[in-house]
């Protein structure tokens, strides 16, 4: 009987370790046309992942709200996740994330999250302020969750010199400085995708 149950648990912990972690990448924008554009730093994760990664890649859309809807939209795919999620985020995507992260209680445990040309919203016009995050965001980001930053410096969209104000605000985290890539990091998220599996070493 001691040998049999010490079968059954040595599948069992087998069988736990085939199984696929979970990613929810979060594209940046309000279109349709975002999000297919996003859909190359899926592709391009998926490829250098395999198949030991699954990549949820969820259509954010526009809702007609201040911030598109995007609080409301991420933490519910967070919350509708299972324990022990990878959240990768894009441009908007990743700054919203962020925002999600600071601002809700997460219902859910996170493995690590990953976000690539992260835009510090700034300035006074009104619609920025849906973007913004609350001054004391810092604080309410759990350290005990790997939090990664990656940035082209040729980032024709989202200036590079914003990385450092996040450097300064959440100095424990890890930061990218990559030097050619533009926003869409040429559709190559290899060295993302080489710190996921880091995150299992």
């Amino acid at each position: 009987m001691r040998v049999k149950d010490g079968k059954y648990f040595e599948t069992r912990i087998s069988n736990l370790a085939f199984m696929a972690l979970q990613i929810i990448f979060f594209h940046g924008g309000g279109s349709k046309e975002d999000f297919e554009a996003d859909k190359k730093l899926v592709e391009s994760l998926e490829d250098q992942l395999g198949a030991s990664y699954v990549v949820h890649y969820p259509f954010l859309p526009d809702d007609g709200s201040p911030d598109l809807g995007r609080r409301r939209q991420i933490k519910q795919a967070i919350s509708d996740s299972e324990d022990g999620a990878i959240l990768v985020a894009h441009s908007l995507g990743a700054s919203m994330l962020l925002a999600c992260l600071s601002e809700f209680d997460v219902e859910r445990k996170i493995a690590g999250v990953f976000l690539i040309a992260t835009p510090f919203w700034q300035g006074s016009e009104d619609w920025v302020e849906a973007f913004k995050l609350p001054p004391d965001f810092a604080e309410k980001i759990d350290r005990k969750t790997p939090l990664f930053f990656y940035h082209c410096i040729d980032d024709e969209e989202v200036p590079f010199e914003q990385l450092a104000i996040y450097k300064q605000q959440l100095p424990w985290a890890i930061f990218r400085e990559i030097s050619i890539g533009g926003h869409q990091f040429n559709d190559d998220l290899s060295i993302v995708a080489a710190d996921i599996r880091g995150l299992s070493q």
